[in-house]
């Protein structure tokens, strides 16, 4: 018969970063499925003005995106196989970076986490679950894990501002899905506002620059 094990190895973990170190405000940013990190953190860059650092985690799981030829490739944060330990896996590396970037500084800066699409799960389960505390949660174009823990999030998130950015033509966040996070939110007294914009699951500079405002 055969048995399943676990044990914990390291393993070389790739970010990237914009904006000065010494910066006062730190926005982790988490990327979506398929994504890569480097790509996705240039769409930050009409948020690199000096005053920001920007971090661009990525996902430990790589993979080709097409068969064939082999030439795109990208990152997921996990899947279902397996998932309690990819999430375990993947809060102790977002804690540890977050260590590494603060390390030196003077006093804790203001520290901003957005995930998209779903980067949204891992933001959400790494402030409800690890030893990061943050300003602002930023939730985009992605829901709230129905299968998170409000009850215990909450306390975590008492001096956190959440922030849902939803386009109008995003297939993924509907008026439904928003519903339920909303319903969710709200019954655990968890504060939010909602952030619309015309548009899809997509990133765009000006809606990035109102919400960083």
């Amino acid at each position: 018969m055969t048995q399943e094990h676990h044990f914990t190895a390291a393993r070389t973990a790739r970010y990237f970063t914009l904006g000065p170190t010494t910066a006062r405000d730190i926005w982790f940013v988490l990327h979506g499925y398929g994504q890569l990190a480097e790509r996705f953190l240039r769409q930050f860059e009409p948020l690199d003005d000096g005053t920001r650092r920007l971090v661009a985690p990525e996902g430990l799981s790589r993979f080709y995106l097409e068969s064939g030829e082999h030439r795109k490739v990208g990152a997921s944060w996990m899947t279902r196989e397996d998932r309690l330990s990819e999430i375990a896996d993947y809060v102790r590396y977002l804690d540890a970076l977050l260590e590494l970037e603060l390390r030196g500084l003077p006093q804790a800066p203001h520290l901003s986490v957005l995930g998209f699409s779903q980067g949204t799960a891992t933001a959400a389960r790494w402030l409800a679950q690890g030893e990061a505390r943050a300003d602002r949660l930023i939730l985009w174009g992605g829901e709230v894990p129905p299968d998170l823990d409000l009850a215990a999030a909450r306390p975590r998130w008492a001096r956190t501002t959440m922030t849902l950015v939803v386009g109008s033509a995003d297939p993924y966040i509907t008026p439904k899905v928003l519903a339920r996070d909303e319903d969710r939110l709200g019954a655990h007294d968890i504060a939010y506002r909602v952030e619309r914009f015309d548009g899809g699951h997509e990133l765009i500079p000006e809606v990035l620059r109102r919400v960083a405002r």
